[in-house]
């Protein structure tokens, strides 16, 4: 058995929660958690605490939610916990004083198969994409962003129905164990990084915003599909509807696509049968589950019960 290591845990969704409590159950000692401050939210605007800081709050580990991570006393802080290795799963970019500090170096759980989809949403991209695999890395911070000697990976199959949340859970359900080996291996000295293999097309996961989560209604439908469910749960992807004079943002969680050759422009919208099916170049969008403006999430079958749309309407 490899020796405990003194780890301190830095993350904030929920995606980083199964990583916190598999070290809790290791032979590893949880000597400190970092996790975003408590921010205002809703329409009372209530603190909220961070899905991390919840979990940490069970075990009565340590807690720090500093607003500036490089600042001295914050430093001071994490230096006094001794700690021999820091884990980061979705977190912010630490400093360099920071990752620096634990003897055997500071590491982060990415959700791709590294050097592929570095950046904020790999899970995001790699369905928009269309990709059959994607995985966990664990690997070691330097001074770029994803760049890092890899530690350990993990492959997982992209399924055909899968969405962001759902590929997003079960890696979530995997993200402990190679957390927990990554420990043990550091700790035996067993584990040797290995330098990022510079791939000669290489995909990125930029931050997702207003602007690349509209859809395209000129691209090919299946293309349009893994968009679609690349962003459900969040922060989903969007369309406007035309109406006459009246435009408005629809969002759409869920879809699929049948081939055909429409005689309509893309973006025509038909209701057929309880369906809705929007025409692309190479067949047809059908919408699954969408919200109009002011109204709840629905599957389409039950939206259609009580609202009609216009026979002029169309997405663009």
């Amino acid at each position: 058995m490899s020796k405990s290591l003194r780890v301190v845990f830095m993350g904030t969704p929920a995606f980083a929660v199964p990583g916190l409590r598999s070290i809790v159950a290791s032979q590893h000692e949880l000597v400190g958690v970092v996790t975003a401050p408590d921010r205002p939210a809703g329409r009372g605007k209530k603190l909220r605490f961070s899905a991390v800081k919840d979990a940490a709050l069970e075990y009565n580990i340590p807690l720090f939610q500093p607003e500036k991570l490089s600042s001295e006393d914050t430093v001071a802080q994490l230096k006094a916990l001794e700690a021999d290795v820091f884990v980061i799963v979705a977190f912010r970019m630490l400093p360099k004083v920071v990752w620096e500090l634990p003897q055997l170096g500071t590491f982060n759980l990415h959700a791709s198969l590294l050097p592929q989809y570095r950046g904020a949403a790999p899970i995001h991209w790699s369905i928009i994409n269309g990709e059959q695999v994607s995985g966990l890395t664990t690997f070691l911070i330097d001074d770029k962003i994803d760049t890092g000697a890899i530690l350990l990976q993990k492959k997982l199959d992209i399924l055909a129905e899968d969405t962001m949340g759902r590929l997003s859970e079960r890696m979530q359900v995997h993200s402990g164990e190679l957390i927990i080996a990554t420990l043990d291996g550091l700790a035996s000295g067993t584990l040797k990084p290995l330098p990022q293999q510079e791939a000669a097309a290489i995909n990125t996961a930029p931050k997702l915003t207003r602007e690349n989560t509209q859809i395209d209604w000129n691209k090919s439908g299946q293309t349009i599909v893994h968009f679609i469910h690349g962003l459900n749960p969040f922060p989903t992807a969007w369309t406007l509807m035309e109406n006459n004079e009246e435009t408005v943002q629809v969002k759409i969680q869920n879809a699929h696509f049948v081939t055909g050759t429409p005689t309509e422009t893309p973006g025509h919208i038909k209701v057929e049968n309880k369906q809705l099916y929007v025409s692309v170049a190479d067949g047809y969008v059908y919408i699954d589950k969408l919200q109009l403006p002011n109204k709840k999430s629905m599957e389409t079958a039950a939206l259609l019960n009580g609202f009609q749309f216009p026979t002029t309407a169309r997405f663009v």
